[in-house]
């Protein structure tokens, strides 16, 4: 994560509080992109403090989400973990990042690179878990990152001053100029903003409200920010990330996942809103694949570094 500064003791004392492939898309959603899409899904009420998704039996939402790998699973150790879950009133904006790791990794290897990144975040960095909300490798394979619920608004550590109201989805590897963004990746990316930002009642298209809690972003803080509900870590913070390949692609990523939202939304009014076994991503459009078998066990616990008296 490029240009995130590790927080003094007393915003970790406030617990951050201020901060292959898929499967193609359902035959049956060929409707045509409105990238203006109306927004869908209910959100959640002002001043929740930890608002669930939408109750509906059966939501464009449940349609949209993808398969995602659980901590448990990608081997997230709790003997790191020194952060409890904080929340916003919603997710009102996306922050796209990179992680930097060199593109040639075997996608097998992914939950290891999810557990590195862990690490350093949790431990080195002092942040007490992993920063981004998910992660996605180069196959599709999207990894919950940040614990509290991937369907819940999380304030993640990824984007100073923006981090409260935004879900930050980093890119595992390096996409500088004219490095290629695989397919599976682009598709997984598109129907993860699609859904995340759909929970909240967000277009893709939309633009965004946010409050700043750092005058170190590019907004003064306790300013009030206007930025589209899809951006790169760049357009929140002086950083490289995350990288010129992936920006050029925000604009065609907002339409897609606003596509998806519209398919979606069409596919329930013909489904009469019946759940069937639709839901927890059994119909999402694109669906992540698990972790293969070359994938490493957990790392022995690392010590965690004391922080000196308050």
């Amino acid at each position: 994560m490029k240009g995130a500064r590790r927080p003094d003791r007393r915003r970790r004392a406030l617990g951050w509080a201020a901060s292959g492939a898929g499967a193609a898309v359902a035959a049956a959603l060929t409707a045509l992109a409105l990238a203006d899409a109306p927004p869908f899904g209910a959100g959640p009420g002002s001043g929740s403090r930890s608002p669930h998704a939408s109750a509906s039996p059966y939501s464009p939402a449940d349609a949209l989400r993808p398969a995602i790998v659980a901590r448990e699973k990608w081997g997230a150790d709790p003997r790191l973990l020194d952060q409890k879950p904080h929340y916003a009133d919603a997710v009102h904006a996306v922050v796209i990042h990179h992680t930097g790791n060199s593109n040639d990794y075997d996608c097998a290897d992914s939950p290891r690179l999810v557990r590195e990144m862990y690490a350093t975040h949790a431990v080195d960095k002092g942040w007490g878990d992993i920063g981004y909300n998910f992660l996605v490798d180069k196959c599709g394979t999207v990894f919950e990152g940040r614990k509290g619920g991937v369907d819940r608004p999380v304030i993640g550590a990824h984007a100073i001053g923006l981090n409260r109201g935004t879900t930050g989805i980093a890119v595992i590897g390096a996409y500088t100029e004219d490095v290629p963004v695989p397919k599976p990746l682009r598709e997984s990316m598109a129907v993860l903003i699609a859904w995340k930002l759909g929970l909240a009642g967000i277009a893709p298209g939309a633009r965004a409200q946010l409050v700043s809690t750092n005058s170190s972003s590019r907004f003064p803080k306790h300013s009030s920010v206007t930025v589209p509900a899809v951006i790169g870590h760049i357009d929140a913070y002086e950083t490289n990330c995350p990288g010129k390949a992936l920006l050029e692609l925000l604009p065609g990523l907002r339409r897609e996942a606003a596509r998806l939202q519209s398919e979606a939304k069409a596919l329930v009014r013909r489904d009469g809103g019946r759940a069937g076994d639709r839901k927890a991503g059994g119909a999402g459009p694109v669906r992540a694949r698990a972790a293969g078998p070359g994938a490493s066990p957990p790392p022995p616990a690392r010590a965690r570094p004391r922080s000196p008296a308050a």
